[in-house]
């Protein structure tokens, strides 16, 4: 039977990877699918990875609707047998609703890659009704971590380098590896991943290397989050 699949984790954990390569395999026994995003950081109209990989994907906006591009191109002749639907945390809950319709009333097999929570640690609405619908919710087994070493829980966002809490619920920003953070990073909007005790203390990686004694080395030995933020 068909199923409605929810992939979920923070970022840098793999899920846009995972994408691409499902529907490389789904494509090579024979599967006709089609590939769905929003807001990715490649672009419009794509599908990428951090790893460098990408394929063509139809640009997701409020106005798509799942329901009528499936049956639309089941009624000129084409086949449509399982969906990829990535960056799904940006999805409207009336488009979960409509891709689990597809599953339900069309038989095809729908698998959505997104994060949970925002940074503010709140559920996206998108995510929240694929938590509600799906039939599986399937937490990735690759761990992105924390500066500190740790499992990265949560999705912080850095404005001139200091994490904050308030704000649009999407905004797009960048990620950077931490060698690449300068020391200055002006008023750019960014991503980190951080553990759940780093990120309740919001300390980012650019903060911990303030508060070490090596600005070159992070701290990973000190207990950083008895140092007051900024």
């Amino acid at each position: 039977m068909a199923e409605l699949v929810f992939f979920s984790g923070t970022m840098d954990c793999g899920k846009s990877t995972l994408a691409l390569q499902m529907d490389h395999n789904h494509a090579a026994r024979g599967r006709a699918g089609l590939i769905f995003t929003r807001l990715d950081r490649a672009g419009q109209s794509v599908l990428s990875s951090r790893l460098g990989l990408s394929t063509p994907a139809r640009e997701v906006d409020d106005r798509v609707d799942f329901w009528e591009a499936v049956v639309g191109r089941a009624s000129a002749g084409g086949r449509v047998d399982y969906l990829i639907c990535d960056e799904a945390q940006f999805y409207t809950p009336a488009q979960v609703e409509q891709l689990a319709r597809l599953v339900d009333e069309m038989s095809v097999d729908v698998y959505a890659f997104g994060i949970t929570t925002d940074f503010r640690a709140e559920l996206f609405p998108g995510s929240k009704r694929l938590i509600e619908l799906a039939d599986r919710v399937q937490v990735l087994q690759v761990e992105a971590l924390c500066w500190c070493g740790q499992r990265a829980t949560h999705n912080a966002r850095v404005v001139g380098g200091a994490m904050v809490v308030q704000g649009e619920q999407v905004v797009v920003g960048d990620t950077h590896p931490l060698p690449a953070l300068p020391a200055a990073l002006g008023a750019s909007v960014e991503y980190e991943v951080l553990c759940r005790r780093h990120y309740m203390r919001r300390m980012t990686a650019h903060a911990a290397r303030a508060a070490a004694i090596s600005p070159e080395v992070l701290p990973f030995d000190l207990d950083v989050c008895a140092v007051p933020p900024a």
